[in-house]
């Protein structure tokens, strides 16, 4: 399985790539010896294209979530970026081209919380590497454990997503590690690095939990009162790493020569400067106001993530202007007494009270059916273009990174994609991908079955070898 963009590209499709030949004095390619005469004279155009790195789609409907939709329009990407957008664009001479008559062009989609890389088999534990022992491993990098190999990361590009949040996980409350950003193509993890360390993720403690006993929390049920004080106990050993990560990084700004190298302090004292944003994984609204609150004391860059009841705090996550990144909409309700409806319509109750969503899978295999969570919720009062915007530009902001993804503007980095219809949309099938302004492999293990299957014989007689 290759990923690269450098790995032999599938057979060209209608619509596909061709050369333009701008200036270069060839007005035809024509058969035998006029072919090959013309040969040295398309040699130089060919070497300035790879040299280059230019690739343009000419015709198509430009759907650019930052400024609108440009009908019939061109978009241009050479060494890694969009230089050109709009209808009036001059494709550079020798760059390779993709009819994009009838199609449309969108930015690659992020998976803004995922274990693509981490996770292969969720049942054979030795293609696992998305959590470690112990429950406080600020030190950790998913970036180390990144499998560039995985059959997942095809599949999720073919249908779209481009890059994607790669995140530690855990088995409890305390500090999973480090998540990395990452484009979904390269040889290797520093090949597909987009930020090494993104965000912290913290998994916060629990008052409630299903299987649990009535008010769960760990440990097995018990009355409110006791719930209530293991949850207090964990947020207190929250607030002693940080007030040791705090002590270290003030031992270190003293020029001191006594203190030891402590990596997991020194990895936390990022997130106090300011340098890494805090992700939170939290569900319940009393949790999650218990995390916000804590951000605040600390003044930390925080990101919900879950938040599947945060309904009743959209104001208050609106008003302190906290992003939420969105597990599945395509679950049951998360409480008793939730509406059948809830994953369905908490998306637009969130977008409406004003606070910035970007949707997630938090898993690997299913990643490529996040378009799919944001079209479900679409059906449920999220606008269709909040919707598109939660999986590209929204995403890019919750992450930090919109200066550079998420949108086609000049200047961002080459993630596009080309489709036939509305991304959204089950019935779509992605064209194109370009990752870094590079065109990406589309063979991926679902297609390689399907054409198997598909084109398996006719059924043999049965015949019988007993006497």
């Amino acid at each position: 399985m290759n990923q690269t963009s450098n790995a032999p590209r599938r057979a060209v499709r209608s619509g596909g790539f061709r050369r333009q030949q701008i200036g270069s004095g060839a007005t035809a390619f024509l058969l035998g010896s006029v072919a090959a005469a013309c040969a040295g004279l398309l040699a130089p155009a060919a070497s300035e294209a790879q040299e280059a790195g230019a690739y343009a789609v000419v015709g198509a409907t430009i759907h650019t979530v930052a400024e609108g939709v440009i009908e019939n329009g061109t978009i241009v990407m050479r060494d890694g970026r969009i230089i050109a957008v709009g209808q009036d664009v001059e494709v550079p001479p020798g760059a390779e081209v993709v009819n994009g008559e009838g199609k449309h062009v969108y930015p690659g989609m992020i998976d803004a919380f995922s274990s693509l890389g981490l996770t292969e088999i969720g049942a054979v534990p030795a293609t696992n590497d998305q959590s470690e022992l112990g429950n406080w491993n600020p030190h950790l990098n998913a970036h180390t454990a990144i499998h560039p190999a995985s059959e997942h990361i095809p599949v999720a590009r073919a249908n779209g997503i481009t890059h994607t949040l790669s995140a530690p996980g855990g088995g409890g409350t305390g500090i999973a590690g480090q998540a990395t950003l990452i484009h979904l193509d390269g040889w290797s993890v520093e090949e597909m690095e987009i930020t090494e360390s993104a965000a912290m993720v913290v998994s916060w403690p629990s008052l409630g939990g299903r299987g649990r006993g009535r008010f769960g929390g760990g440990g097995g049920g018990g009355n409110f009162r006791e719930a209530q004080r293991r949850f207090d106990e964990q947020v207190g050993e929250m607030e002693d790493w940080f007030e040791a990560a705090l002590h270290y990084r003030d031992a270190l700004a003293s020029g001191s020569t006594r203190v030891t190298r402590d990596l997991q302090l020194e990895s936390l004292a990022r997130v106090l400067d300011g340098g890494m944003k805090l992700i939170v994984r939290a569900n319940g609204h009393r949790e999650i106001t218990s995390a916000v609150e804590f951000a605040e004391k600390w003044e930390l860059d925080i990101a919900i993530a879950g938040a599947t009841g945060a309904r009743e705090i959209a104001d208050m996550l609106a008003e302190k202007n906290i992003p939420v990144i969105l597990g599945p909409v395509q679950r049951t309700p998360s409480g008793r007494d939730a509406a059948y409806d809830d994953p369905n319509t908490l998306p637009g109750v969130l977008r409406g009270a004003g606070v910035d969503i970007a949707f997630a899978t938090f898993n690997s295999s299913d990643s490529r059916t996040l378009p799919y969570e944001a079209a479900n919720s679409v059906s449920w009062g999220l606008p269709r273009d909040a919707a598109m915007e939660a999986v590209t530009l929204g995403a890019a902001r919750i992450l930090g990174v919109q200066d550079r993804l998420g949108s086609l503007e000049v200047g961002k980095v080459g993630n596009v994609i080309v489709t036939d219809g509305d991304p959204l949309e089950i019935t779509t099938r992605i064209e194109h991908v370009f990752i870094r302004g590079m065109p990406s492999d589309m063979d991926n293990k679902h297609d390689r079955l399907w054409e198997k299957y598909r084109n398996r014989p006719d059924s043999r007689p049965v015949v019988t070898t007993t006497t």
